[in-house]
């Protein structure tokens, strides 16, 4: 089981717990499942940048960024080091922890 802490650049936005997450699953199909938007314009296949998020903690948790990935985040607005796009951060189902991410203002996504 995991704990997700969600953080927001979103004004007036407040950070959020999620408890007992089970693996498996990305941490867009999570944040959906709880009613928190994240764009996910291509429909979760890696073939936007819509979905874009920040890797706090945790990231080890979540396969390897592949190419394709590091391709789609390179056009997402405000890129860094840390950036993932959620529907490829699939929780890990053999561990279990704490992850933390920052969604970027969903406000200023227009799509890919």
């Amino acid at each position: 089981m995991y704990t997700i802490q969600i953080n927001f650049e979103q004004q007036g936005v407040e950070p959020i717990t999620l408890d007992h997450i089970q693996g498996g699953q990305s941490v867009l199909e999570v944040l959906l499942d709880h009613n928190i938007e994240l764009h996910h314009n291509c429909g979760m296949v890696c073939a936007c940048s819509t979905c874009h998020l920040y890797v706090e903690g945790g990231d080890h948790f979540f396969p390897e960024i592949i190419d394709r990935e590091e391709d789609f985040i390179d056009r997402a607005r405000n890129p860094r080091i840390n950036s993932r796009l959620g529907c490829q951060c699939v929780l890990d189902k053999s561990q279990s922890g704490n992850v933390s991410i920052t969604l970027p203002d969903q406000s200023l996504i227009h799509g890919d």
